[in-house]
């Protein structure tokens, strides 16, 4: 960098926050010099002999010869040589900014073990000491850019027609500037639209949401349009100076640190609202996501969260993409298929859901829940899982052709049958009182009798240390997927028509629509399997934490023991108001 750039750097920072011009020259000129110095440190040091000529007393000499030998002035120079020379490398960009957060997770992953090796002792007492800590705080202060100092307003001027103007230099690469513009609605001026956070400008220090954009490469921007102004920017070359009047009453917001879990997928490029294409970031449908700034009302700023790109993107927020879906709905509606429009008014819409890690926890096992079709073969999963370990993988419901058949039943004992063993045997006086106080997760009549699965029975099962199996109709999830209960939900999908026959027919799969089971399933059977499933996904697949297609068999047994193992050992993301 030149020293003439040097010095217009330093007015462009300084200068708006100054109470004079004098001052102004005065701050800029004692900059300039110091970092003039700094190249010219060893040749000073190597002259100093040479001054005998000058009006000073030995003493001085000694002290100035004493200050430029001295390490810790050496070591500064060389930091700050460092810094300029490779401000724009790679080398310093961080790659996160919640270490904090991660020596919080490691830590509580240390302790959740039952034998620690020596190694592990030794980091969990390294990462308590507060000289770590300190490190790791300084390092996420410096990350999150929260060492701005909060500078006082700037002095009204007598002349209140004159305004402060800032001028703010960047270097043009192949990385976007990370701002957007608009034309304010009252003043009819060109202003900054929001920064994003990470981007250059946001880097800099010196471009704020509000900002009026005077000049860009000395054209005056008044009367011009937003696309005019980035013809210009997309014209220039190297440089690119803008005169900028600063907004009032301007803050530098940290970044949040929500998470959440999309539920939709997103191409900016498709979407012909978006203020900026190049600003967006796509996402897929279950991609977690940091939401690094909800200031404007339909326009999000996020990373995928583990994105090393600190620069974050812009996304629909919740209320847009909710209206979204709500016109794409009613079209539907409108079009003449109103059939799952009627459920969906009911339902909540699915877009973003706030999550938060959490951590496996020994001797408390997450239920595990399987959801899908009548006949999609969550009966065969369940039971082939609980064969691997009986006596740790239990469920407290048998499952019946028709209606789900629970520990909890108001129909006379059969011969043969000990109350607590078979079913819990129960008035149905009691029962309908214990369904009215929303006791059971799920509740049917069967031939007159009630039967259901309480809550209790599957909290019972969790808290004995064993991993509760359960497979519910799909009209429980609500309330099985609680804070007191944590369950990962599995949805059993069928696979395609032709496959989902061919499959079951080589396998003579038994109708589970026949009471009997002796027969296999009818091309209307396996056809309700699949409206069905296309149902239950429509409804509810935002509560899904995992989707295994039921092709084959074994290969869907082996994703489900897989499943089951990774909820044991694994910290997963889930609602955040479950770890709260």
């Amino acid at each position: 960098m030149s020293n003439g750039m040097t010095a217009r750097r330093l007015e462009s920072i300084i200068l708006p926050y100054t109470d004079t011009p004098q001052r102004t020259n005065f701050l800029a000129t004692d900059a300039l010099v110091l970092i003039l110095l700094i190249p010219a440190l060893s040749r000073l040091l190597s002259s100093l002999q040479q001054a005998s000529n000058l009006p000073s007393t030995e003493e001085e000499l000694g002290f100035l010869s004493d200050l430029l030998q001295s390490k810790e002035l050496h070591a500064l120079f060389k930091v700050h040589n460092k810094v300029i020379s490779n401000g724009n490398s790679d080398k310093f960009f961080p790659m996160l900014s919640t270490s904090m957060d991660v020596m919080a997770d490691v830590l509580e992953e240390l302790i959740s073990r039952p034998h620690m090796s020596e190694d592990c002792k030794e980091l969990f007492y390294l990462l308590q000491k507060p000289h770590v800590q300190g490190l790791l705080c300084a390092h996420d202060s410096v990350a999150q850019k929260d060492y701005y100092p909060h500078l006082p307003e700037i002095p009204q001027e007598a002349d209140e027609d004159e305004e402060t103007i800032k001028i703010v230099q960047l270097v043009k690469s192949n990385e976007p500037l990370g701002a957007t513009i608009k034309t304010d609605e009252a003043t009819g001026k060109i202003v900054i639209a929001r920064v994003m956070h990470g981007g250059a400008a946001d880097r800099s220090g010196l471009i704020h949401v509000g900002d009026e954009v005077v000049e860009v490469n000395n054209i005056n921007v008044e009367g011009k349009t937003p696309n005019d102004v980035l013809q210009i920017l997309q014209n220039s070359e190297g440089t690119i100076t803008f005169k900028l009047v600063p907004a009032d009453g301007k803050l530098n917001a940290r970044e949040s640190k929500v998470r959440v879990r999309a539920h939709f997928d997103y191409n900016a490029a498709t979407d012909p609202y978006i203020p900026c294409k190049e600003a967006g970031l796509d996402f897929n449908k279950g991609d977690v996501l940091h939401i690094v700034s909800q200031d404007d009302a339909y326009w999000w700023q996020a990373r995928r969260e583990g994105d090393r790109n600190m620069r974050a993107g812009l996304i629909p927020s919740r209320a847009l993409q909710e209206r979204r879906i709500i016109y794409e709905r009613t079209q539907i509606s409108k079009d003449g298929d109103d059939a799952e429009n009627d459920d969906f008014d009911r339902e909540q819409i699915a877009t973003y859901e706030e999550v938060a890690k959490l951590y496996p926890r020994p001797g408390i096992y997450r239920p595990i829940v399987l959801i899908g079709a009548p006949g999609v073969g969550r009966n065969e999963l369940k039971r082939r899982l609980i064969d691997t370990d009986p006596d740790k993988y239990k469920t407290p419901t048998p499952w019946s052709t028709f209606f789900l058949f629970s520990t909890d039943t108001s129909r006379p004992m059969k011969p043969g049958e000990v109350n607590g063993k078979e079913y819990f045997f129960v008035t149905r006086e009691q029962m309908e009182e214990d369904i009215e106080n929303t006791k059971f997760i799920e509740f049917g009549e069967y031939k007159g009798n009630l039967y259901g699965t309480s809550s209790e029975s599957v909290k019972a099962i969790v808290n004995t240390g064993k991993v509760c199996i359960l497979n519910p109709h799909y009209q429980a999830l609500k309330m099985l997927r609680i804070p007191q209960l944590k369950p990962y939900i599995i949805y059993i999908k069928p696979p395609e028509l032709d496959v989902l026959k061919e499959t079951r027919n080589a396998n003579h799969a038994r109708s589970t629509f026949d009471v009997n089971n002796s027969r296999g399933f009818t091309d209307e059977e396996f056809n309700d399997i699949i409206k069905s499933a296309a149902r239950i996904e429509f409804l509810y697949d935002h509560f899904f934490d995992e989707t295994i297609v039921n092709a084959d068999l074994a290969i869907a047994f082996s994703q489900l023991l897989t499943a089951a193992n990774r909820v044991e050992t694994e910290p997963l993301w889930v609602p955040a108001s479950w770890v709260q």
